[in-house]
């Protein structure tokens, strides 16, 4: 389990992952090698998945952001759809959801016409027998997980 100070730990490194063992350990009471065999004890138990940088798509050139709805006559959830989704370097994002569709997919691309071909990619995969795709005109916030 993790507890309050794991909790104040994952939100301080979420804020900003760069930060200094011994800003971290201050910031919750602990000595830097403490706070450090925590986060080291954190990722051992995959709480922490990985450490990375957010950056602004539309910077990179992938400021089309669509969210698709996959219909499918199969089950998405083996291996093999998994494997073909993550082929697709457009997608983002993949989630089996419960609904009407049968999976939910979060797209970036540098244009609508690239958008257009992830989603021609996307309906070649063996069972898919639809999509539904929403545009993202402006996105308000994307917040990280609440540690709470």
């Amino acid at each position: 389990m993790v507890d309050e100070v794991d909790r104040k730990l994952l939100k301080l490194l979420q804020e900003d992952a760069t930060q200094s063992y011994a800003v971290l350990g201050r910031a919750v009471g602990l000595s830097a090698g403490s706070a450090h065999d925590r986060v080291r004890k954190l990722r051992e138990r995959a709480v922490i998945r990985r450490t990375t940088i957010d950056v602004d798509p539309a910077a990179v050139g992938q400021g089309v952001s669509a969210f698709v709805m996959v219909n499918a006559n199969v089950w998405v959830g083996d291996q093999p759809t998994r494997d073909a989704l993550l082929a697709i370097s457009g997608i983002q994002e993949a989630h089996i959801v419960a609904g009407a569709a049968s999976l939910l997919v979060k797209v970036r691309t540098a244009t609508t016409e690239k958008l257009q071909a992830t989603l021609r990619e996307i309906f070649a995969v063996d069972g898919v027998t639809g999509t539904e795709t929403i545009v993202v005109l402006e996105s308000c916030f994307e917040r990280p997980v609440d540690v709470r």
